[in-house]
């Protein structure tokens, strides 16, 4: 079959991360730091106006706003997930659908010195239960990496596999690779695996069926993403927790309320017309599948998510967590400055609630966790050396409501992170969720590594490789428990 021709590298302009802000975003900047330093010196030459010490509390207060709005949307989102349609087959349902009647699948592998798991990525890929002429795998290798080459050649795939090569150009990211596959898929339907994943067999078959019975504005089903190894270390304990929470709860809600999800970097399914319309994934954005999930949902398209879990590895070293973790934080700022540049349009491409969603999931929540650090050390000092430092600062009201803001919010989430773990049967790692905000501690540490790396032209669409196979044991929560 002669591939389709290749399609745009990059989304419309206007939707790229290329840019890390536009002239508008810019002068909006420069705008508002303008006015508050006039605003403040004109105080300090006239005394008209609010003083500095004003400004200091309006800015206490409203990040105290921030502080609950985010915690009061993501616990909104888990306490509605049991309400949520996400979408559930049984096998007698799947064989409903003979062979004949499946819609050709390309499934996208990219692969970039990832030599040590080839093996076993050959296996998992070759047992999905789909018929084996209705299925190609292509797996994708950046032209420099003959190690992962070599490795693919040795491990034998069958007939549904075939090599292709990412060419040796900028940027070198992920995003870039599925493009280079997009266009060459043959299938009515693809999707993403990692090197690490470790799919449910008949995943295919579900997302088939999925897009058989959904109408044609769904363009894309995300499966669930959990950890297989969550009893390494305590870092994989709250990593796996996270996901839990994620995949199982927050996602779930979002998709009741028909919000613009993220997409995870893995196992989503799409329309391959429909990917191709939106011109792929954006090369220069290093979190390229929340930026699709948005940009979806600006086409007035849908995604759904879809009950089938693909396993993943966590990563149980605190180095690789810490890169991965900066990369993907990097990458939400990226997203939502691309889609914060029209601010009017996105409101009318989306509506109030979604509008505000995106705010909440990608750009508040990570400014919160910057800002952490900065809140934790102010409560600290307020139980060491007692609230008069602080009082000629803030008045009693943002004082104390923002220590009320910092706890309760805390513990809520803590406790968010518990239901996540009992949702997915992780019952041994309910008790260390009582430790979560030093998890949070390394998550500040990860964003500051990602608001400098995005500051840094040369940086900005670097992409850290996470090193995969470091966890090679298959413990069960059962072992685990017992000791």
């Amino acid at each position: 079959m002669t591939a389709p021709p290749k399609g745009p590298d990059a989304p419309p302009t206007g939707l790229s991360a290329q840019r890390l802000l536009s002239r508008g975003q810019i002068a909006a900047a420069l705008a508002a730091v303008g006015a508050v330093a006039a605003a403040i010196g004109a105080h300090l030459l006239t005394g008209l106006g609010p003083s500095p010490l004003q400004w200091a509390q309006a800015a206490m207060f409203g990040l105290i706003g921030l502080y609950l709005a985010v915690i009061g949307f993501k616990l909104a989102m888990i306490w509605g997930a049991g309400a949520s349609s996400v979408l559930r087959f049984d096998p007698g349902s799947l064989e409903a659908v003979g062979d004949a009647d499946l819609p050709r699948y390309t499934v996208l592998v990219p692969l970039y010195r990832e030599a040590a798991v080839v093996p076993g990525l050959v296996r998992r890929l070759a047992a999905l239960d789909y018929p084996v002429e209705k299925l190609e795998i292509l797996m994708l290798v950046e032209a420099d990496d003959a190690e992962t080459r070599a490795a693919l050649e040795a491990a034998g795939p069958g007939p549904a596999f075939r090599i292709v090569t990412v060419p040796d150009t900028a940027p070198k990211t992920k995003p870039k690779a599925c493009n280079t596959g997009l266009a060459r898929a043959a299938g009515g339907l693809c999707v993403v695996f990692d090197a690490e994943d470790r799919p449910d067999p008949d995943q295919l078959r579900k997302a088939a069926l999925a897009f058989r019975l959904l109408p044609r504005r769904v363009v894309c089903v995300q499966a669930e993403l959990q950890y297989w190894n969550p009893w390494t270390n305590w870092l994989t304990r709250c990593f796996a927790a996270e996901y839990a929470t994620n995949f199982s709860l927050t996602l779930h809600g979002m998709d009741r309320h028909r919000l613009a999800i993220p997409l995870g970097g893995t196992s989503n399914h799409f329309r391959t017309d429909a990917l191709r319309d939106l011109g792929g994934w954006d090369p220069f954005n290093v979190t390229e599948d929340a930026d699709l999930g948005i940009r979806i949902a600006r086409r007035g398209w849908e995604v759904r998510m879809i009950a089938s879990v693909t396993e993943e590895e966590a990563n149980s070293r605190l180095g690789n967590w810490i890169r991965q973790r900066s990369r993907w934080i990097k990458g939400y700022l990226q997203t939502w400055l691309v889609h914060s540049r029209q601010p009017v349009r996105l409101w009318r491409e989306l509506g109030a609630k979604k509008s505000l969603a995106i705010h909440l999931t990608l750009g508040f929540s990570t400014v919160t966790t910057l800002i952490n650090p900065v809140m934790w050390a102010m409560t600290l000092s307020y139980f060491v050396f007692g609230p008069e430092w602080m009082e000629p600062l803030f008045p009693p009201a943002v004082l104390y409501g923002g220590m009320l803001a910092m706890i309760a919010g805390n513990a809520l989430m803590c406790y968010a992170l518990m239901l996540g773990c009992l949702r997915r049967g992780l019952y041994p790692a309910v008790r260390a969720m009582l430790t979560v905000p030093l998890y949070w501690g390394l998550m500040s540490v990860a964003a500051y590594k990602a608001l400098g790396q995005l500051l840094r032209p040369s940086k900005r669409h670097f992409w850290e490789l996470t090193e995969h196979g470091l966890d090679t044991s298959d413990e069960t929560p059962e072992a685990a428990h017992a000791r």
